[in-house]
């Protein structure tokens, strides 16, 4: 770090040594105790110390100088969080350990330590250090609703969403803030555990219970789809997927294998074509793609060939692109430059994401409903547009 960003980051420093000698020079000389802070040459050594990037003998220094007097307690944090905006998360831990040992620590001192050092186990991956201090300030006035937070944060990182179901409780619609949503994921992380241990049963109940948390909850309705197709029941899953249409129409991708599926166990696949013809021809291409495959298998290629180059002409698309040409290659398969030309726009399309964060912008080929990246629920969805879904 170079010398001027170094010196920027220890204003906060420099304001609070102002602070102490003003009060020093007000109590004056009837103050015969030693309740001022000696900021003479230590204070200035350990600044040189930080400036030459010695951060081991500048934190010795100025942790025997907090020492002192418990006047300096806003000194270890305005120097702790300049570790922290140095990356040296390991010192600001220290600083903060050091402050909590001190018997005569105020207590909202002692509870704000507490909360920064949970915090600083957060940044280290400390989970379960991290867990058990902001569960001691969960009551805290000052920091209770905080620690709550990042008891929510904590307990969706090791997966324990029983425990994330009643902070989430204790958090729903503070400050106009509604979790229904993320409690009806919650439930349907238990129920997919559930269906993992082959326990139906279990995971429709919970299920159930996402959807009363919120009726709206597009991958619950897509978890009871699936369990009904489990339970050989294909109208009842046909029924669930036709909601999600309604639910977010964004999902339409999620829904038409398991459709196929369940129209095909009712025999029933004029009514799946049916469907697909009345869908909006905005948004998703999946559809469209889904009923060229019906119309091949049914009417035959020219018909086939038909609806996509009406699609791709009103909707250019490598997706629509590539069907096409799948069609066209399996009429005349002697085609080699067709045939190269296919492959290419294969091993094109294969490695393109086909699903992306609306927050932070992380994208995959997989749905994912918590996003790895900026952990926000339900903002991941299907890429619609010419080289998407």
């Amino acid at each position: 770090m170079i010398v001027q960003e170094l010196l920027f980051l220890l204003l906060p420093i420099a304001a609070l040594s102002g602070w102490f000698v003003g009060r020093r020079n007000r109590r004056g000389r009837r103050d015969t105790g030693n309740d001022c802070l000696p900021l003479s040459q230590d204070y200035f050594t350990g600044l040189n110390y930080l400036i030459n990037d010695q951060s081991d003998k500048a934190l010795e220094i100025f942790i025997q100088m907090s020492e002192v007097n418990s006047e300096t307690v806003e000194l270890h944090f305005t120097l702790a969080s300049l570790f922290l905006k140095r990356g040296e998360v390991d010192r600001a831990i220290r600083i903060h350990q050091n402050l909590i040992a001190r018997p005569m620590l105020a207590r909202h001192d002692r509870n704000r330590a507490l909360y920064e050092l949970a915090r600083d186990y957060m940044r280290a991956g400390l989970l379960d250090r991290a867990e058990t201090l902001f569960s001691e300030l969960i009551n805290d006035a000052d920091h209770g609703r905080a620690c709550r937070r990042q008891l929510l944060d904590v307990y969706q990182q090791e997966k324990e969403w029983e425990k994330a179901i009643l902070i989430a409780r204790r958090l729903d619609g503070v400050r106009g803030q509604a979790l229904s949503p993320v409690l009806a994921h919650f439930f349907c992380e238990q129920a997919e555990e559930a269906l993992a241990r082959g326990e139906s049963a279990l995971a429709m109940k919970l299920v159930k219970r996402a959807l009363n948390e919120e009726g709206r909850s597009v991958r619950a309705t897509l978890l009871e789809a699936q369990l009904h197709l489990r339970g050989q029941n294909p109208q009842a899953a046909i029924k669930s997927l036709k909601r999600v249409a309604q639910q977010n129409s964004e999902y339409l991708p999620l829904i038409l294998e398991p459709l196929q599926q369940a129209y095909e166990r009712l025999a029933a696949m004029d009514e799946f074509v049916a469907y697909l013809r009345q869908l909006p021809e905005e948004g998703s291409l999946s559809p469209l793609l889904t009923l060229s495959e019906q119309l091949q298998q049914r009417e035959g290629e020219e018909a086939t060939l038909q609806l996509l180059m009406q699609a791709l002409r009103s909707r250019p698309s490598l997706r629509i692109l590539k069907r096409l040409w799948e069609v066209r290659a399996n009429r005349a398969a002697d085609d080699q430059a067709l045939q190269l030309a296919l492959r290419t726009l294969e091993s094109f399309l294969q490695n393109k994401p086909v699903f992306h964060c609306e927050n932070c912008g992380f994208s995959s080929r997989s749905m994912h409903w918590q996003c790895p990246g900026c952990k926000q629920w339900d903002r991941i969805k299907p890429i619609h547009g010419i080289e998407g879904d």
